[in-house]
């Protein structure tokens, strides 16, 4: 390369440095709002039952410290939904109502679904093997499809349970303890539900999350018996068994959003808004002309994926720093990125 023309390609590469700087504000400000936003009470209700799963500021980029964060978070709340079992399972003895019957059941089925889970961050944390080249992280979807059959048992106890109910009638007795059970209830559930978000969001677990939201909604199942209580108060018995049938179908309509969050990771599924936060970060790398392609899944909590970036004519060591510079920018923005592999082409 002569001079001049070394000159000159030198000052186009510093050209496109100063150009990735320039933008770099601009960028944090697009991946800051790339999130799809209601407002109102429909924004409340989405945020409340449909939280991001994905990439918070704040997430954890250790994966050793993710799966060690995950594992915390399931024997805490595992603790709290047992303890909140056992209160409602002494009150459902006292009072006979199926609803509180169904929600403790419903319970007992969550603290559950924390062993698999558990067993999954466990095994998430071994090295890959020539038998598991890409690692054990796929565990931890293996065990939300367990986590679906569990709920799913549950929700046709409940049912089972609440349609004998309706076309046999029992009034259920102490109605003030079948009120305190389904407060008790709420608010076990709601405190595992905030814990459990927090930290999926932290760590980028959609399994976590899920679970989390999943307590949310017995949250407010548990809410439900309260209102039976005060229905069979007010002179109209069959409002037990109603408020058990009602807990089932809302269980069901859960279990739809619990098997499309999981079925997506299985299939390789992003979000699309991460995946175009990902393209605006490593167009505006210095150098980078097009992107030509991004791949990213999810296996487990953490994120791998591969892309091909356009350089133009440089010479193989320039081509390189560029790519060394996009995988950096890219591990910046994303926290929970293990593996990335980007390939340069000089056109």
């Amino acid at each position: 390369m002569t001079g001049s023309r070394q000159h000159e390609h030198e000052h186009e590469h510093g050209r496109g440095h100063e150009h990735g700087h320039e933008h770099e504000h601009e960028h944090e400000h697009g991946h800051e709002h790339g999130h799809e936003h209601h407002h109102g009470l429909l924004g409340f209700l989405h945020e409340l039952f449909v939280p991001h799963t994905h990439d918070a500021a704040d997430a954890i980029d250790d994966a050793m410290e993710a799966s060690r964060e995950g594992v915390r978070a399931l024997k805490i709340s595992m603790f709290v939904l047992l303890g909140t079992t056992v209160l409602q399972f002494v009150l459902v003895l006292v009072t006979g109502s199926v609803a509180l019957l169904a929600d403790t059941v419903h319970n007992f089925s969550d603290a559950l679904t924390a062993v698999p889970l558990w067993v999954a961050f466990v095994l998430g944390r071994r090295a890959a093997s020539r038998r598991y080249t890409y690692g054990y992280g796929r565990a931890e979807d293996l065990a939300g499809l367990f986590i679906v059959v569990v709920v799913l048992l549950s929700a046709v106890i409940a049912a089972w349970q609440s349609i004998d109910r309706l076309i046999a009638p029992h009034a259920p007795d102490n109605l003030g303890w079948l009120a305190v059970a389904g407060v008790i209830g709420f608010l076990g559930n709601e405190s595992v539900a905030i814990y459990r978000i927090r930290v999926g969001r932290r760590i980028g677990s959609a399994a976590l999350v899920a679970d989390g939201v999943h307590a949310r909604t017995d949250g407010f199942t548990s809410l439900a018996v309260v209102v039976g209580a005060v229905g069979v108060w007010l002179g109209f018995p069959l409002a037990d068994p109603i408020i058990g049938i009602l807990i089932a179908i809302a269980i069901f309509v859960l279990l739809i959003g619990t098997i499309r969050s999981i079925g997506r990771r299985l299939m390789d599924g992003i979000e699309p808004d991460l995946l175009a936060a990902a393209e605006h970060a490593i167009a505006h790398v210095g150098g980078v002309r097009t992107v030509r392609s991004l791949r990213l899944r999810w296996v487990g909590h953490r994120l791998q994926g591969d892309v091909i970036v356009a350089v133009g004519e440089r010479s193989l060591s320039d081509a390189q720093s560029i790519a060394e510079e996009a995988a950096d920018r890219l591990r910046e923005h994303l926290h929970t990125l293990d593996d990335l592999t980007v390939t340069p082409v000089l056109e």
